[in-house]
């Protein structure tokens, strides 16, 4: 009797995301619950508290398992929000560094491609998203007084404060830990 080998993960791309997210800034979030009236200066703290929840997802069995046609797997998710991670702390780091910086594009989905998201090793990445998440909360630890008012735009010309990008970063991270992962 042999076991049964796991299916190969789904690394056919998922249509792109094409929602304008930004509305959660001001508006918060009814699919996750997000509040973003929370003090932008406990950006870091926020940020840090989901670690641990992040590991424990990438811990489950059938991580490469996408729940429904369009959407990512949980290991999927988990690489993007250690990505992203990545981009919005060199985003702040831009914001405070020079005046009013257009950022560089990221294509989120040509990445998740690129990268072989659903292909990645679980243990890695879990690692990963946990250093990621907590040097970008220091990150926002480390801003004060007017530097929350900076700006900077995306190369759509969406412009944000440093508090904007703040409460737009926790948003992600946290609606795709709550909403896509049940994290």
């Amino acid at each position: 009797m042999t076991a049964e080998r796991p299916e190969a993960p789904d690394i056919s791309p998922v249509p792109p995301e094409t929602r304008d997210w930004t509305v959660v800034i001001d508006q918060g979030c009814a699919e996750c619950g997000f509040d973003p009236q929370l003090d932008v200066s406990a950006t870091g703290e926020l940020v840090r508290n989901t670690v641990d929840r992040w590991v424990a997802v990438l811990e489950r069995p059938r991580l490469t398992e996408r729940p429904r046609p369009g959407t990512w797997s949980p290991l999927e998710y988990a690489c993007h929000v250690r990505d992203l991670s990545r981009v919005f702390r060199e985003r702040l780091r831009l914001m405070l560094d020079e005046e009013d910086p257009v950022f560089p594009d990221w294509d989120q989905d040509a990445v998740a491609v690129q990268e072989r998201y659903n292909e990645q090793d679980p243990y890695e990445a879990s690692g990963e998203i946990a250093q990621e998440l907590r040097a970008t909360a220091d990150a926002f630890d480390a801003v004060s007084g007017e530097q929350w008012t900076r700006t900077g735009r995306r190369g759509d010309g969406t412009e944000f404060t440093v508090a904007r990008l703040a409460v737009y970063f926790r948003h992600d991270v946290e609606h795709h830990l709550r909403a896509d992962v049940r994290g």
